[in-house]
């Protein structure tokens, strides 16, 4: 689903999308309408811009979270590259964020990544997202907490070190399936809703080698 208040580049998403093999289930241009269409069609991946004339992607991407059991995975599609609007999109749930300067290969395989669950950003902003999460996390660990097995540990060292799916894969010598399978039972055991919020949590935890 896409989600753009420019015809032209909401068109243009949507086309690049078709191309590619994807199923563009809906193409709005605003926020209110994009909730209520996602409660109906019940998109995978929603492609979100920030600037729309009603509500505020943040806002659209807050409303997804929460509207669903299975809310969709939300990527960002911005011209904005500002920390405050990155820092909030990821906040209000979404899974990542890409500059609309980025090529048609890069947005294509941020979608697909996306949609496998990775957490996918323009290069530099990676780097401010998991900034942010080491400041906030200098909460104190609560002596108890949910008990992962080993291999749910070691996937999750190697998701906070920002490792895709497969490139997990790769290093344990697993299938991708089984690595989305430990990734999913780890959300369900500490009640996380994303691959964001698990960087998050691996991060207060130093799983992260920083």
């Amino acid at each position: 689903m896409v989600v753009d208040d420019h015809p032209m580049w909401r068109d243009a998403v949507a086309r690049d999308l078709a191309e590619a093999g994807y199923e563009v289930v809906a193409a709005v241009g605003e926020g209110r309408q994009a909730l209520r269409v996602a409660a109906a069609v019940r998109p995978e991946v929603v492609v979100l811009d920030l600037q729309l004339p009603d509500l505020s992607g943040v806002e659209v991407a807050r409303g997804l979270a929460a509207a669903a059991d299975a809310p969709p995975r939300v990527l960002v599609l911005s011209a904005s590259g500002e920390q405050d609007d990155v820092l909030e999109a990821v906040k209000a749930g979404a899974s990542g964020y890409l500059l609309k300067s980025s090529s048609r290969e890069e947005f294509l395989d941020a979608v697909r990544r996306t949609a496998e669950g990775d957490a996918v950003f323009t290069p530099g902003l990676a780097g401010l997202v998991l900034g942010e999460y080491r400041r906030l996390a200098a909460r104190p660990v609560p002596a108890e907490g949910p008990r992962l097995t080993e291999r749910e540990t070691e996937v999750l060292r190697l998701v906070a070190k920002g490792l895709s799916y497969r490139q997990i894969a790769e290093r344990l010598v697993l299938s991708h399936r089984t690595v989305q399978n430990h990734v999913q039972n780890t959300l369900n055991k500490l009640q996380l809703h994303n691959r964001v919020e698990l960087v998050r949590y691996a991060i207060e935890q130093g799983l992260d080698g920083s």
